[in-house]
């Protein structure tokens, strides 16, 4: 698959920046334009044709909820995730009937934001990669965004959902593999209580393990996420 391309649209040129930032950390995203103002966001995507759309509600000339709004006139597929501090009902609303794919309130973590964006990664996949033939529930789960598996499944004894939603997200911003130290280390958890959440990954599908062998001893288990190259 192609990369996935995205304009970032925020009137704060410090938050812009690290929301670009985010971005081109994680791997097969690319920033293609920086945009500060609703009409120069709209000109970026015009230009630029992009998957994704970062948009702030706030913006100096018009609502980020009016550039959504011209975009779905002219029929613009582009996905879009509400990066904003408008956190009233009314917005909220608005931009989910106008087809935001999530709805992150400022402030948020790299983390958050890239566990987002892999899931927008799997519904543009399965948009392209979808058959004329008619689709099954999963598929149709997967180009919706609908939560993945590690959301819906009942957790077993001992694990929790804040955590586990933790490692997801770390595994969402890896660009390669690793180990459950390594990601135990990161979190700040135990290397045991993380080696149980990334096997219960696996075994809802929402990620990969496999080992890799080293100079001597045992081999070590590696995780990422499903397509990610270790």
């Amino acid at each position: 698959m192609t990369g996935i391309r995205v304009v970032i649209v925020d009137d704060d040129f410090a938050v812009a920046d690290v929301h670009r930032g985010f971005v081109d950390a994680i791997d097969g995203f690319t920033v293609v334009a920086v945009a500060h103002t609703g009409s120069e966001a709209l000109a970026a995507i015009e230009a630029h044709h992009p998957d994704l759309v970062l948009l702030d509600v706030y913006l100096p000339d018009q609502s980020g909820l009016d550039v959504l709004r011209q975009l779905r006139a002219a029929d613009d597929r582009v996905e879009v995730i509400a990066v904003t501090a408008a956190r009233d009902l009314d917005s909220v609303r608005t931009a989910r009937l106008l087809g935001v794919r999530h709805y992150l309130v400022k402030p948020f973590t790299g983390a958050v934001l890239a566990e987002r964006l892999e899931e927008v990664r799997r519904g543009i996949t399965a948009d392209r990669g979808a058959a004329a033939a008619p689709l099954d529930q999963r598929a149709v789960d997967r180009m919706l965004g609908t939560a993945g598996p590690e959301r819906r499944a009942p957790l077993p004894k001992g694990l929790s959902r804040p955590s586990l939603d933790r490692v997801a997200a770390a595994l969402a911003g890896l660009e390669g593999d690793a180990s459950a130290a390594e990601v135990a280390a990161a979190l700040g958890m135990s290397r045991v209580s993380a080696r149980r959440y990334l096997e219960h990954l696996v075994e809802l599908g929402a990620a990969e393990v496999s080992p890799r062998y080293g100079s001597a001893g045992r081999p070590e288990n590696r995780y990422r996420r499903p397509g990610r190259r270790p």
